[in-house]
């Protein structure tokens, strides 16, 4: 496999107190950042009612803060690219504790678009500066392995963050929900100041360097895989509820449960996929789009059946191993362009996101049933699978 590491993955960093606390600084800030996109949408109700809007008008807020992350990315690290990377995820810190107190703060509709809109913007930056940090601690023989520990703080949210910030915003009122991700995020800045080794700036860097990755073929094609890979997992996920309880019959009651356990499942896909995407890179990502075709289509299969549909939920969870594994192959071939084309990987998520609720709802007003988003799911992870094959192809490389 050729490398493009920039420099400093050549010789790993050494952090001020151990490699333990300076990923636990990053993983903090993937835990707030994760909690903090995903805990609105179970809100949502209490967000509608606290800014005189309805449900689904209030759904604008889910898009507020996707449309934040998308035009964020390129724009906070092309305008990043000379300032030195722990500087960066401070300001990054910055940035979202002032969404998110402007959250907590917020009066009306226009009000709460803005503070979700801000709070989005530093997303795609933090996991890629975080990632591209990650690697710069470790040997390159270790790095998916680093970047698959940052996104384990994203798994984490699924798993305990979203849960309690829910539980605190139903029973303290949903403003309270947003102090508790703000006093985390300003705890994570405490850790990044502490845990992170101090790092020289890039002297060759600049925006146009970093915007110059837009108009390479290979980074675009891994955008692409990247934004239509998800969209399966986020088809299911938008309309997980009523299929377990109208289809499974699981009660609503088990319905937090359940998706603990498919958070679960998302934190091993990401220690295992890390682990593995440091031996076969390619391989990897092919052997996950594989496992996401699978698993999607068993979701549409078993999805009547509790057991089956719950062995199913925690493999499909598994299928979260693809993350660290794209995001390390899209390190491999960015060249100079490192810090852009690290966070337009979590760009492409959110793409995939707004893809799956859109197409898994087309399925669905269609005529299809509740675990039809299954199928949903197949067809796109299929036609990442195309992309990321002819991706490997325009390379000329056959294997990693």
């Amino acid at each position: 496999m050729s490398e493009h590491h920039s420099p400093p993955t050549q010789t790993p960093l050494t952090p001020p107190s151990g490699l333990l606390f300076a990923m636990l600084a990053l993983g903090a800030g993937g835990l707030c950042i994760g909690t903090g996109e995903f805990s609105p949408m179970s809100l949502l109700p209490d967000l509608a009612k606290g800014t005189d809007v309805s449900v689904p008008t209030a759904g604008a807020y889910i898009s507020a803060y996707a449309t934040g992350v998308v035009v964020g990315a390129p724009a906070i690290a092309a305008l990043g690219a000379r300032m030195p990377r722990k500087t960066l995820l401070l300001m990054l810190l910055v940035i979202a504790m002032i969404g998110y107190a402007f959250s907590a703060a917020t009066w009306s509709y226009p009000s709460m678009l803005v503070a979700r809109f801000i709070s989005g913007l530093p997303h795609g930056a933090w996991y890629g500066v975080s990632a591209l940090v990650a690697a710069s601690m470790v040997p390159p023989g270790q790095k998916a392995r680093y970047i698959g520990y940052v996104m384990l703080g994203l798994a984490v949210a699924n798993v305990a963050g979203v849960p309690l910030v829910t539980w605190v915003g139903q029973t303290l009122g949903w403003r309270m929900s947003f102090v508790v991700v703000t006093v985390g995020l300003v705890t994570t800045g405490v850790m990044v100041a502490g845990f992170i080794p101090a790092m020289k700036a890039d002297s060759t860097a600049s925006p146009l360097k970093e915007l110059g990755a837009l108009k390479s073929p290979q980074i675009l094609m891994i955008f692409a895989v990247a934004s239509v890979s998800f969209a399966g997992m986020f088809a299911v996920y938008t309309f997980i509820t009523p299929a377990l309880t109208e289809i499974s019959g699981f009660t609503l009651a088990t319905v937090p449960w359940i998706l603990v356990l498919w958070g679960a499942g998302m934190v091993a896909g990401n220690i295992i996929g890390g682990r593995l995407a440091d031996r076969a890179l390619l391989p990897s990502i092919y052997a996950m789009l594989l496992w996401n075709v699978i698993f999607l289509a068993m979701y549409s299969l078993v999805g009547d059946r509790q057991i089956p549909m719950l062995i199913t939920l925690f493999f499909l969870g598994g299928g979260f191993a693809l993350v660290p594994a794209l995001q390390a192959h899209m390190m491999d071939i960015a060249g100079e362009a490192q810090t852009l084309a690290s966070s337009l990987t979590h760009s492409a998520f959110n793409i995939s996101n707004a893809l799956g609720a859109a197409f898994g709802g087309l399925a669905i007003s269609s005529g299809g049933n509740w675990i039809s988003t299954g199928w949903v799911g197949v067809a796109f992870s299929l036609i990442g699978l195309a992309l990321m094959v002819l991706s490997v192809r325009l390379r000329g490389q056959a294997s990693s």
